[in-house]
């Protein structure tokens, strides 16, 4: 990989519909998400990052965990942290509840990597995909100033950033039904995962 590049998973959500259990802990295909985006992050980045208020549930794992550094519940707080930490000048970050996300569309993104864009994101017919994408290490003050003013939405956070959307035809080169942003939101979700994995087993 010409430019060096962390790996963030995000782990900082409540969990409600799933009794308080870390999604990041959930089984699709017997499989902990957790262990799935492992999968998909080694060879490709050499420092990985989580970011959860729990750390304790994750100690088996070989990663560095860093918790919150502003205690207000938002995504935009996890890529503060994972900013803030980071020791790469980019850092690709993911949501923990995402049990398909492929390697390939990774890579693609990853690609997309120069010194004047500070942040590389999906577009697709369905929006935009904060929570699959790359930021610079330039997109730290930025996000500190929004969460000092206590405002929380992505979207408004780099606005003054230079920003390059991979466009949906591109990103089915690598994942055709793009399954990768599909997240695991409801117990309804994690069934419809499962199905997946059993129609894949059965084809």
């Amino acid at each position: 990989m010409a430019i060096p590049c962390t790996g963030v998973i995000l782990s900082g959500g409540l969990n409600s519909r799933f009794d308080g259990k870390n999604k990041a802990l959930l089984s699709v295909g017997e499989r902990r998400i957790i262990d799935r985006l492992l999968d998909v992050f080694s060879g490709l980045f050499d420092e990985i990052i989580l970011v959860t208020n729990h750390p304790r549930y994750f100690l088996k794992w070989d990663l560095t965990i860093v918790t919150d550094i502003f205690d207000l519940r938002s995504s935009l707080t996890g890529i503060h942290t994972g900013l803030f930490y980071m020791k790469n000048p980019y850092a690709f970050f993911s949501a923990c509840d995402t049990p398909f996300l492929k390697k390939e569309l990774v890579k693609i993104l990853v690609e997309q990597i120069e010194p004047k864009i500070d942040i590389i994101m999906p577009e697709t017919a369905a929006g935009f995909e904060p929570l699959c994408a790359i930021y610079s290490k330039r997109c730290l003050k930025p996000a500190e100033d929004h969460l000092m003013a206590n405002k929380v939405k992505i979207q408004w956070a780099f606005r003054s950033n230079r920003i390059k959307y991979i466009a949906e035809n591109q990103l089915r080169q690598a994942d055709p039904e793009l399954r990768s942003f599909l997240n695991i939101n409801t117990p309804e979700d994690l069934a419809r995962a499962e199905e997946m994995i059993a129609g894949d087993f059965s084809s």
